[in-house]
């Protein structure tokens, strides 16, 4: 499947689970955009685990300038009160609009389900049409086990009480992705935070 037709299935599935998808064209397009969210929903804080140095300093200040409290590392202690999780992605699954999250560390997963609006950041060139065509990197990531992989379609949602759809009971009641052209990958400031997410950590 061509490209252009990954990202056009992507967004239609997307669509369908009430997955907010954005096109944006870098990484501080995307940070301005997480804080307009936060503020337009009454929130003050943005939790985002797993950036590099560079991106971390870029985020802090414009957070600063829009009186936003950036959250970036021991998470846990701000449980109950972080509006918005911002991320990036790892991969997408064109065909269930899935994304694919590296989410071993404890502050991602905070970050991520314990957030009222989680945000994603997923390179185009990082969204497959299946699930099987991440089979080879899938099987490189577990050979530094444990890991933990969160398979995202959608906003949090149950149906387990009298079959009503209830939004948001065991997760964000919003999911945002933000579609990000790099451009050419190897030299992407996300292309390189994520290999440094994938080293083995050693023991």
């Amino acid at each position: 499947m061509e490209k252009h037709e990954q990202i056009r299935l992507f967004k239609e599935r997307a669509e369908a689970v009430q997955t907010s998808v954005t096109d944006v064209t870098g990484l501080q397009q995307a940070f301005l955009y997480a804080i307009e969210v936060t503020k337009n929903q009454g929130g003050s804080t943005i939790a985002a685990p797993a950036l590099g140095p560079e991106e971390r300093s870029q985020l802090a200040e414009l957070c600063r300038q829009a009186e936003i409290t950036l959250l970036t590392e021991n998470i846990r202690d701000h449980i109950g009160k972080i509006q918005t999780g911002l991320t990036l992605g790892d991969w997408g699954v064109a065909e269930t609009a899935t994304l694919v999250l590296d989410s071993t560390s404890e502050d991602v997963r905070i970050a991520t389900m314990l957030s009222e609006t989680h945000i994603a950041v997923l390179p185009r060139s990082r969204i497959k049409s299946d699930a099987m065509e991440l089979e080879s990197e899938l099987s490189e990531l577990m050979r530094s086990a444990p890991r933990y992989l969160a398979f995202i379609s959608g906003a949090s949602r149950t149906a387990d009480i009298e079959r009503v759809l209830t939004i948001g009971v065991h997760g964000p009641k919003e999911l945002h992705l933000l579609i990000l052209d790099e451009g050419q990958e190897q030299s992407s400031p996300v292309h390189d935070v994520q290999k440094a997410k994938r080293k083995p950590r050693r023991r």
